[in-house]
């Protein structure tokens, strides 16, 4: 039993550890010069809250008021996801320009980490009011 387990935790151990490649020499910071550790999901988040505090509540009175933004970046290229606001609170200007800088943040994570991501085209689903709210759409217009 205990063998067994002892090999449960190498697999685990094994599974968890990171693959790096056997010429690449990785820089070990001192703890004096260390920064906080970042990582591909925390890299933009700041981007992405302020961006999501911008559109606020999206609301609206018709589906005209609404839009679709792309925000963030693939690795492979195009936006990660959507976001639904409402034109009515006259920012448009400014959430484009918070969506543009939260890309370029996850445009360059992604290169530095070396992400990899599919690349699966990932359409505008555009944006409905619906209850007073922008909501995304569907990107299938038959439905």
């Amino acid at each position: 039993m205990h063998k067994l387990l002892l090999l449960l935790m190498l697999g685990c151990t094994a599974c968890t550890s990171q693959a790096q490649d056997p010429g690449r020499k990785t820089a070990v910071p001192s703890p004096s010069t260390a920064a906080a550790p970042s990582t591909p999901l925390a890299e933009g988040q700041d981007s992405l809250a302020r961006l999501r505090a911008a559109i606020g509540s999206a609301a609206c009175t018709e589906s005209g008021q609404c839009r679709s933004l792309p925000v963030g970046a693939r690795a492979c290229g195009g936006p990660e996801a959507y976001l639904a606001f409402s034109t009515a609170g006259g920012k448009e200007a400014a959430l484009r320009v918070l969506a543009e800088q939260h890309q370029k943040e996850r445009q360059a994570a992604n290169a530095r980490s070396g992400m990899m991501s599919t690349c699966q085209f990932m359409p505008d689903p555009g944006a409905v009011c619906t209850a007073g709210t922008c909501q995304l759409g569907t990107a299938n217009p038959a439905s």
